[in-house]
């Protein structure tokens, strides 16, 4: 009747939450567990705040930054910079590409495609994506040069196993992340699996891989310039001869071209993002 409280049913238990560190709130122990590994990395870390702090310190800083803020702008340097800037964006170009493509084949085995999928080969390439991914692109590219020797060849090489990896892992949990009901109704009517992949999974979660490959991009710019330190040619090589000799206006203009070439690319992702988006 109208204004009764209602009353609870017979056979109904109303039970009061758990304590905040209870046995079954793994969520609270988990974050008391992290809390507890930031702590013991500050604690074992040797982090001298004070010496970083200091009005020495800061005075040396400030007069290395200065000297970086009047960067060479002579057209004889700008003809070397422009081509070095050019290989390096070539050198991510084909490097992400060329790992998109490698990272998809691998994905495939490495995922589970459906409930009933054996997936026999899935955690040796699982395996195999987490060694690709783990050596750094600068050991990647060190081990390449003995073989192709000084250029962007190596470094294009480099850039493509270790992005590999990284992209072979976030394809293969998009896969098996993916709504397994347009998939599902494909298999009931008899559609080889090959079908079902190319017609129900892949096309949903296409934006999600093309968004991967993108921002990998926009990681192999920076990873691209860094590989010429070890000579593998473009705007890092550049960096590395300049800066050893301590030419600061040379150093400047390499670093104000690799903003710019991270700038565009960004703004390149960024619309490619949209347009897929609508």
């Amino acid at each position: 009747m109208p204004g009764m409280t209602p009353q609870p049913a017979a056979n109904e238990v109303y039970r009061l939450p758990p304590p905040l560190f209870d046995a079954r709130c793994r969520a609270c122990w988990v974050v008391l567990a992290l809390i507890v590994l930031v702590v013991a990395s500050f604690w074992s870390l040797d982090l001298q705040w004070v010496r970083f702090f200091s009005m020495d310190s800061l005075r040396r800083m400030g007069r290395f930054a200065a000297e970086l803020l009047a960067p060479a702008l002579a057209p004889s340097f700008l003809r070397k910079l422009l081509p070095a800037t050019l290989e390096t964006l070539a050198m991510s170009v084909v490097g992400t590409l060329l790992a998109a493509v490698a990272g998809l084949l691998l994905a495939l085995p490495a995922a589970k495609l459906h409930s009933g999928d054996p997936a026999r080969w899935r955690g040796p390439t699982r395996l195999l994506l987490n060694a690709l991914r783990s050596v750094p692109e600068l050991m990647w590219a060190a081990l390449l040069l003995i073989t192709a020797g000084l250029g962007p060849f190596a470094g294009t090489l480099a850039l493509a196993m270790h992005t590999s990896g990284v992209l072979g892992r976030l394809f293969a949990e998009s896969i098996e992340n993916a709504p397994q009901g347009p998939a599902f109704a494909l298999r009931l009517r008899g559609v080889p699996e090959g079908r079902v992949l190319l017609y129900a999974t892949l096309p949903q979660v296409l934006p999600q891989l093309v968004s991967y490959v993108l921002y990998r991009w926009e990681n192999n710019i920076r990873a691209a310039a860094i590989l010429g330190v070890v000579g593998a040619g473009g705007l890092g090589q550049m960096l590395a001869f300049h800066l050893g000799l301590f030419q600061m206006g040379e150093t400047a203009s390499v670093l104000a071209a690799m903003i710019v070439l991270v700038g565009l690319v960004d703004a390149a992702s960024y619309a490619a993002r949209r347009v897929m988006g609508r």
